[in-house]
C-alpha cells in the first residue's frame, strides 16, 4: 500500500477481475465493500488522471496484491495451509473458476466478502469476491 504525501488516504494495488475475462491492474483510492462502483487509477498519482470508474456487477473479483508480477497459473487448494481468517472455503465463480482461501465474513446477502490467501508466499493479501457472480461457496474442513 502507498500513502499519498501529506494525505491520509491509502492506495491499494489490484488486479480486477471482470466477468468477460479481462484483467486490469491498478490503484484503488478508498475501496468500499459497500459501494456498487470504485475508481481505478493506472497509477500512483492519483492527482494526475481521472482513473476509470468500475462498477462491481461486471467483476468476480479483485485481487489485492504485492506487486504486479504475480503468477496466473498458480492454483492454491483449500490444502495449501491454515487459514488465517477464520474458515477455510472454496469458491466456485458462474465461469468454473475455483479460488481457496478463508474468510471471517462470508454473507450472501451483501455485495461480497473478503477471502484471505492460505499461503504466505502468494502475491495476493486479500481478494474481495463480488457475490452475485458467484455460483457456490463451500466450506472446507
Amino acid at each position: 500500500m502507498t500513502s499519498l504525501p501529506g494525505s491520509t488516504d491509502t492506495m491499494n494495488r489490484a488486479v480486477v477481475a471482470f466477468l468477460d475475462g479481462r484483467r486490469l491492474k491498478g490503484y484503488l483510492l478508498n475501496f468500499s465493500a459497500l459501494k456498487e462502483s470504485f475508481r481505478l487509477f493506472s497509477n500512483d498519482n492519483v492527482h494526475q488522471e481521472p482513473g476509470s470508474n468500475i462498477l462491481m456487477k461486471d467483476l468476480k473479483a479483485i485481487f489485492f496484491v504485492k506487486d504486479f508480477m504475480g503468477d496466473p497459473s498458480r492454483k492454491d487448494s483449500p490444502d495449501s495451509g491454515p487459514a488465517t481468517h477464520g474458515r477455510k472455503v472454496v469458491v466456485t465463480f458462474k465461469d468454473g473458476e475455483l479460488i481457496s482461501g478463508s474468510t471471517e465474513a462470508y454473507n450472501p446477502q451483501k455485495l461480497g466478502f473478503f477471502l484471505f490467501p492460505l499461503n504466505g508466499d502468494t502475491n495476493n493479501t486479500r481478494i474481495f469476491v463480488v457475490n452475485r457472480n458467484v455460483a457456490k461457496v463451500q466450506f472446507a474442513k
